[in-house]
């Protein structure tokens, strides 16, 4: 047995860590996080440092997590500046600290790699060496965010692992089998069914023209207006622009089928919107969206109409169009529970935390009791 911790993932061959991929999740092919780490998305400058875990078993790689050294708490979307403030307050250092996940990406999918015969090999394991690691390096802490139910259903399972759960809601599309969009109408009840209909018409009204593009499709021009986009959309909101122009163009050159660009041109062909998803074999997930021209529901139309329509004619079972957002809930989409596993090393906090953690799960309980369903037979 063999574990290693790598600075970059080309450290590890691109066959042996897809090999371990379910669903071909595109966030967690190699070729993904490689072009982060190639284009500097994910660095010193914004706080993330690649530390990968590989586990080798006469040569064979059975276990791998995606693992970062994190300096801050951006790109998570899983918040803990309460526990950060309360670190500081008390002169206690809270970074640097481990994270399990996909940087930018509030997308579920596995943090602890490995094929299923080998899970009660792996598993352990991998959460052994996690937490060695951050004894020997003083890391506060280790976040395990938005992984597969199996994998939190586990964590949650091995007390001694002493790890606490946290509870947050996003809003996911279910596929019921649609034959086309107007099935998937037919089962919202009136009023959201109309609002849907009128905002879809109120975009074609404007002269604006939708095109669905991937890798193979999209030019570099392309790639370039969505890079404007992208940046333009953090600029307003006065962000950090993580991502690059190429860091698209890799992508989607190396998974040009798991690519979904949704680009809008207005009525003199200047393409002014874009949204960028990307989908495994049964998920569609939408991450990113920007506009130079502001057009009445074009953004509706381009992040959740257009995902919605690809979903059902290419039979995908889940659309996650990203955080928060309760007015999903008028165009489809339903509270859908997500969960993350955090171990605190050594912390003088431990108990608090641990009780915010269960008024959090309460909480969200509560909240997700407290929304009405969009479809008729809910």
């Amino acid at each position: 047995m063999q574990i290693n911790i790598h600075s970059k993932i080309e450290q590890i061959p691109a066959k042996d860590w897809n090999q371990l991929i379910k669903d071909n999740n595109p966030f967690l092919r190699h070729e993904f996080l490689a072009a982060l780490e190639n284009h500097g998305c994910v660095s010193d400058e914004f706080g993330w440092r690649p530390c990968h875990i590989s586990i080798r078993q006469d040569g064979k790689l059975i276990g791998a997590m995606p693992l970062y050294s994190k300096t801050n708490s951006y790109g998570e979307f899983v918040f803990d500046h309460a526990w950060a403030d309360a670190y500081q307050r008390n002169e206690i250092p809270y970074f640097p600290k481990l994270v399990s996940s996909i940087p930018y990406t509030p997308a579920s999918g596995q943090r602890l790699l490995c094929n299923n015969e080998d899970q009660a090999l792996v598993f352990p394991l991998l959460l052994k060496t996690v937490q060695q690691f951050a004894q020997q390096q003083n890391y506060s802490s280790f976040h395990c965010l938005f992984p597969l139910k199996v994998e939190q259903q586990w964590m949650e399972s091995n007390n001694e692992l002493k790890l606490l759960t946290r509870h947050d809601c996003q809003f996911h599309w279910n596929n019921k089998d649609y034959t086309d969009f107007d099935a998937f109408l037919a089962k919202l009840d009136k009023k959201k069914r109309k609002n849907i209909r009128q905002e879809r018409k109120r975009v074609e009204q404007q002269n604006i023209t939708l095109r669905q593009l991937n890798g193979h499709t999209a030019t570099d021009k392309d790639w370039q207006d969505f890079a404007r986009f992208y940046q333009q959309t953090f600029a307003e909101k006065h962000g950090h622009a993580t991502l690059n122009e190429g860091f698209f163009k890799e992508v989607a050159t190396k998974l040009p089928d798991q690519v979904l660009l949704i680009l809008a041109d207005n009525e003199h062909g200047k393409c002014i919107a874009g949204s960028l998803m990307f989908h495994s074999e049964t998920t569609l997930y939408g991450r990113h969206w920007g506009c130079v021209e502001q057009v009445d529901k074009l953004h509706f139309e381009a992040c959740y109409y257009q995902g919605i329509e690809f979903c059902i004619n290419n039979e995908l079972q889940v659309f996650e169009p990203g955080a928060q957002g309760e007015h999903k809930i008028a165009r489809g989409f339903i509270p859908t529970l997500t969960q993350s596993s955090h171990w605190l090393n050594n912390s003088p906090f431990l108990d608090s935390i641990q009780q915010f953690t269960q008024h959090e799960k309460q909480g969200v309980a509560h909240y997700m009791q407290s929304l009405k369903s969009p479809y008729k037979d809910c």
